[in-house]
């Protein structure tokens, strides 16, 4: 079943107003091309990596050991079969992690926007540097030319990215752990589109959050 992306509305997912420079930490799912399993396979509840998915994860890590605002961390990022999902940390010039709390003591939605000279509204459509939408653009086309050159493949990368700011410590380990047993849950992943949940697959970062807590819930009601 090939999932159409021409069904759904082709709307920003970013926050508005909210300066994606800020240090902080970010929950990304980064999904493939119709969400064709081209990055490897869950065998017996571990993901073996494709030709592709090994590319996609050399080039993760390589492309924050070139950015130097932004840290990433082999336990904080899965691949899976036909997505990713890894924890962004964009961090101060001391490049120290900010302390969650502290720097999302205001919610995003309530947070003032940054302020914006007059040409603001065609400024916005270009990319902003050292920004976690400068690393994810980065990241794909670097994926995207290793695939072309060496793997004689296109069409790898989903429109767009989907991102949640992470703004408690609470909210950061439910995220990791939601990550680091992704594998275990594939068949109900919201993303597999043969999941045994029959739902269909997340249109926002809202709705990846839901799995996290669900998928908390559930291993909470087993201890």
């Amino acid at each position: 079943m090939k999932y159409d992306l021409q069904k759904r509305h082709r709307r920003s997912i970013r926050l508005k107003g909210y300066d994606y420079t800020q240090p902080g930490a970010y929950f990304v799912t980064i999904c493939a091309y119709q969400r064709d399993e081209i990055f490897g396979a869950i065998i017996n509840g571990e993901m073996k990596l494709s030709a592709l998915g090994k590319i996609v994860r050399e080039e993760w890590l390589r492309s924050a050991e070139i950015r130097k605002e932004i840290q990433v961390f082999e336990d904080e990022f899965m691949i899976m079969p036909n997505h990713l999902h890894g924890i962004n940390w964009i961090v101060g010039a001391d490049g120290i992690r900010p302390n969650m709390e502290r720097a999302h003591a205001m919610h995003p939605n309530t947070m003032p926007p940054k302020p914006q000279k007059p040409d603001a509204r065609r400024a916005s459509l270009r990319r902003v540097p050292r920004s976690l939408g400068s690393f994810i653009a980065g990241f794909k086309a670097s994926v995207t030319s290793r695939a072309g050159r060496e793997l004689n493949m296109t069409g790898i990368w989903q429109r767009n990215y989907y991102e949640h700011i992470v703004r408690n410590d609470r909210e950061l380990n439910n995220i990791r752990w939601y990550i680091v047993n992704n594998p275990l849950n594939w068949q109900l992943d919201r993303d597999n589109l043969q999941n045994i949940r029959k739902l269909s697959p997340p249109e926002n970062a809202d709705e990846y959050l839901k799995d996290v807590e669900e998928m908390v819930l559930k291993l909470h009601s087993a201890a």
